[in-house]
């Protein structure tokens, strides 16, 4: 089922790509979320996809991971979709924003996050993103944001998903560009009537960081969008709902190939 990673060279940089599944499955490129993570956020809990023909082609993105160190990028998947509508076969965006705008209540949800030690815990974590050096030192950062986005902050998967994810390379660099930087002025909405191909918008109910109504707004505005909220998730609905959620994405890959 799984296979080795190798460095592909795309335009002017080269990402490191693991690949699991049969070689002439469906490819389904996977692009990890961040900043600063690599191909192993997903863990292995997609792999189960594999078993209907699907390739998995897990990136490390741009000056992440195993690849090449380059200016950093973001929103990537949802920004392809939008500069070139067709090219991919079908689109699958989970707890993504199409305007920076959805982020904006972001530090409000912390300061009504309990309990109050982990509260202390993940501001402390967005403190020390500005000034991290180390993969090591992100690691711990990011491991202690985990309970903001999960809907039981004591969630007993937590530990799991952490064993799971293991092995990651993390990039300093790039979370202390996003810790300390704009965030670019990001807003796609306008665009999204233009993205031709069928586009899966995966959110929890309970997302903190990239909250549902935002992927509902998203869905309206996409011609052929299929939504599909997690009612029992915050952020990490392939780790809180998994069976749910290899259901939905092997449905609409099924529907869409």
């Amino acid at each position: 089922m799984s296979g080795p990673g190798t460095s592909v060279r795309i335009d002017d940089c080269s990402l490191w790509v693991a690949e699991r599944g049969p070689e002439d499955g469906f490819p389904l490129i996977v692009l990890h979320g961040g900043p600063g993570l690599d191909h192993h956020e997903f863990g292995d809990y997609l792999d189960p996809v594999c078993d209907d023909g699907v390739r998995l082609l897990l990136v490390d993105q741009r000056a992440q991971g195993r690849s090449e160190p380059t200016p950093p990028g973001a929103f990537v998947a949802l920004q392809n979709a939008v500069d070139y509508p067709g090219q991919a076969v079908a689109t699958v965006v989970s707890g993504g924003v199409a305007s920076v705008r959805d982020l904006e209540a972001v530090a409000g949800a912390l300061e009504s996050f309990e309990p109050a030690e982990l509260r202390e815990q993940v501001a402390s974590s967005w403190e020390r993103g500005s000034s991290v050096t180390t993969s090591e030192e992100v690691e711990r950062l990011l491991f202690d944001q985990l309970p903001f986005h999960f809907r039981d902050p004591n969630d007993p998967r937590i530990a799991e998903y952490e064993r799971r994810s293991a092995g990651a390379v993390y990039a300093p660099e790039v979370l202390r560009h996003f810790a300390t930087a704009e965030d670019g002025g990001l807003d796609l909405e306008d665009r999204l009537p233009e993205v031709t191909q069928p586009v899966l918008v995966l959110a929890g109910r309970y997302d903190r960081v990239c909250p549902a109504e935002a992927s509902e707004r998203m869905a309206r505005l996409l011609p052929r969008a299929e939504l599909h909220v997690f009612e029992e998730s915050a952020h990490m609905t392939f780790v809180e709902e998994p069976v749910r959620y290899q259901e939905v994405v092997r449905g609409f890959l099924g529907r869409s190939r």
